[in-house]
């Protein structure tokens, strides 16, 4: 379809007038030449046709109101724009509506951002307007601008706070999806759901690992196994914690003493690539530049302090205080913030997906001590996590300039620290409420499932043979890993070498009838 003849106005007309670049934004309006209004919608993004009489021509602050009126809140745009902005203009404006919503957000954002104090009095009465609308965006906890009678309700701060929609989240609905984890948890006894804890700990071990392609060692294994344990009951939102996550689970000699930054070579630039020929190297991604690690690290860990629950100190014991933001959404947020922040040298995939687990145990989703399988339903569906990644790699990646030199060392050589400060994770958001959707209506009972009927399989097994335990169960792993019966090859390893083809035959039939395995081949 031919694009027609338009204007832009809004954040684009700013933009331009400015020459400022950003990452993408959600909503872009334009102001036809002729023809009626009309909206376009198009990966995610939406682009919105006005009418001509809707042309704002060269007024900048109705280009900037209209833009905080009808298409949200773009703070890397007004980061990179507002201080540019001359002080007495600025503040004509704002004397103009004094108590007009956007002059006062306008007037709020240009003091935070440019550091200069208007030469307005403080508003003294009159109601507090929200910063975020919450009819469109997740707000977070609110701090109150008392100068201009604002409720501050970002996610984290504005040196740093990830942006999501409501209306890209789909339809969910979180009470419903605890409420389900619980019952399934219920349907089995309780020595059925402790064994099913220490499995659904490696399981989740194992598939993390799987999803970067490594196999770590068994103290490696083993130490990421026990920090899971204890995703329940202490706080890992803290630096020291997340140092002491990553220097458990790389090798140690590839471990940072803090984050990246602070090694002896901090000013290394981190990407995500592949290899396609020596020399040769395709680049994904590219973390932020070493230099501005610490500020956005320390926004990072504020956010996902304000957005999670809190436990407090009472003369009762301790209390535990509710989230101010949906479960499922800060979880999401504070996993794949850290991941695109990449503080670590190695090791930020696996944190990635840790992290998640322990914001939902952080804010008690789930029967105590439980913990989702999600990697596992993450590798069943491998590409559409890679999409959801690329929704924020790929066009940010269209505005890193680097160079590689002969070793593919990478050097970032423009200024790429606002492109992480607000990244929009509505998509990231929307896949991890699918994945955990499924992980609690098919791969959690399924799980279950096959515990509470590995029980039943070993009884009837000893019946045909007693088996010590560790053929046993390799016996059963080896059968459902080929569809209910042991291939030619593994009939032959010395540990069923004893058995007849007749018990064979007979513990393969038991092995598909008790964990509902149709056919079987060889």
């Amino acid at each position: 379809m031919e694009e027609p003849e338009s204007n832009r106005i809004g954040y684009a007309w700013l933009a331009d007038h400015f020459a400022v670049v950003t990452l993408p934004y959600w909503r872009e309006s334009r102001a036809l030449a002729k023809g009626v209004r009309r909206l376009v919608e198009k990966d995610g993004r939406q682009i919105e046709y006005l009418p001509a009489a809707r042309d704002l021509g060269n007024n900048l602050f109705a280009h900037l109101e209209f833009a905080l009126k009808w298409e949200g809140l773009h703070l890397e745009l007004l980061r990179k724009v507002l201080p540019r902005m001359d002080a007495e203009q600025v503040a004509d404006f704002v004397r103009s509506k004094p108590t007009g919503r956007y002059a006062r957000v306008i007037w709020w954002l240009f003091e935070s951002f440019s550091q200069v104090t208007l030469e307005i009095p403080a508003l003294e009465v009159g109601n507090y307007v929200d910063l975020l609308d919450e009819d469109v965006y997740v707000p977070g906890p609110v701090r109150k601008a008392k100068r201009q009678r604002i409720n501050v309700n970002l996610l984290g701060t504005l040196d740093f706070s990830p942006m999501v929609r409501w209306k890209g989240l789909g339809a969910w609905n979180e009470s419903e999806m605890q409420k389900r984890c619980e019952e399934i948890v219920g349907e089995y006894p309780p020595e059925i759901f402790a064994r099913a804890v220490r499995y659904l700990y490696a399981k989740e071990s194992k598939s993390s690992h799987e999803i970067e392609r490594e196999t770590p060692d068994q103290k490696r294994a083993e130490a990421f196994i026990g920090l899971l344990q204890q995703a329940w009951h202490r706080s890992f939102l803290k630096k020291d914690a997340l140092v002491e996550l990553h220097r458990a689970i790389v090798d140690p000699r590839y471990s940072d003493p803090g984050w990246r930054s602070e090694r002896m070579d901090g000013d290394k630039q981190v990407y995500v690539g592949e290899t396609l020929a020596p020399g040769v190297e395709r680049v994904h991604y590219a973390a932020p530049k070493p230099a501005d690690l610490d500020e956005l690290m320390s926004g990072f860990l504020e956010m996902a302090k304000q957005i999670t629950a809190r436990r407090v100190r009472t003369p009762g014991g301790l209390k535990v205080l509710p989230a101010p933001v949906p479960t499922l959404i800060s979880a999401a947020v504070i996993s794949f913030a850290f991941d695109f922040l990449h503080p670590f040298s190695d090791g930020n995939g696996r944190i990635h997906r840790f992290l998640l687990h322990h914001v939902l145990a952080r804010n008690g989703f789930g029967p105590e001590g439980i913990i989702l399988p999600v990697s596992a339903v993450i590798l069943n569906r491998p590409r559409e996590y890679d999409q959801a990644l690329e929704s924020v790699s790929k066009p940010l990646m269209e505005l890193v300039e680097y160079t590689m030199d002969d070793r593919q060392r990478m050097t970032v050589t423009n200024d790429t620290a606002d492109f992480y400060r607000y990244i929009d994770c509505t998509e990231l958001t929307r896949i991890t409420i699918d994945f955990i959707r499924e992980t609690i209506e098919t791969e959690l009972p399924a799980e279950l499932r096959y515990l509470a009927s590995y029980d039943d399989v070993r009884l009837r097994m000893r019946e045909v043979v007693e088996l010590p335990d560790r053929i046993a169960d390799l016996f059963v792993k080896l059968c459902r890993q080929n569809g209910g019966s042991l291939s030619k090859n593994k009939r032959s390893l010395e540990e069923f070498a004893p058995l007849t083809d007749g018990e064979i035959e007979a513990l393969e039939r038991l092995v598909r009838e008790g964990l509902g395995i149709k056919g079987g081949t060889v």
